[in-house]
Parts: C-alpha cells; structure tokens; sequence
C-alpha cells in the first residue's frame, strides 16, 4: 500500500488541518497589527509663540524639552481645537500639553503665562 509523498489519507487530512490552523492564525496576527494603534501620549510643554498660521492652523512654537518625544526646538506645532489656536499670537510665552500618537502630534490646552 502505497500512501504516496504525506502517508495516509488520514496523515493527509491531519497535515491540511494544521496548515489552516497555522494560516488563520498568521492572519489573525497580521490584521491584530495592522489595527494596532500607537499609545497615545501626552506631554506637558513651554515655549514661547514667534508665529500663528490661522490658515494652517499651526504656531511656530520655541519649545523647551519635551519629556523623552524632542528636545528643545523651534518648529511649527498643529494647534487643536480651533478656539486653542485662537489663544495664540507671537509673542505669547505658553504653556500646553503636546498629544503625540504614532508620527502624528499637535498642541491642545494651552495656557498664556506671563514672562519667567
């Protein structure tokens, strides 16, 4: 009795079971880490504004450290919601919170304070 190149039927049917197992799986791991999202994270931060974009609703902020995201920098920061953008003009020593998720970030909560 020849079983050919798997064995038996029933070897077969076994050898076919596993590999569905495994390929779901490989799937179910694939589309867990394509939904996977980064860890939202929110730092505290102080800068000083040196330009508001209203039209692209940025400040150009000079900011201190940033907990372990950045080092002190001066750089256009997106400004959400609206009515925090509206706080904002050059000038303005501030004080908000950056929210970073994956490659993505912007400044919320802002806060004008007067000259240290």
């Amino acid at each position: 009795m020849d079983g050919g190149r798997f064995g038996t039927p029933r070897a077969r049917a076994t050898i076919e079971t596993m590999m569905k197992t495994v390929c779901l799986l490989f799937l179910a791991l694939a589309l867990a880490a394509c939904g996977a999202k980064d860890a939202v994270k929110r730092y505290p931060m102080q800068g000083y504004v040196q330009a508001v974009d209203a039209t692209s609703k940025t400040a150009t902020i000079a900011a201190g450290k940033i907990g372990d995201w950045m080092d002190a920098m001066t750089m256009d920061y997106p400004v959400k919601p609206d009515s925090e953008l509206a706080k904002l003009h050059a000038g303005d020593h501030i004080e908000g919170t950056v929210v970073v998720e994956g490659a993505m970030y912007y400044v919320t909560d802002v806060k004008v304070v007067s000259k240290q």
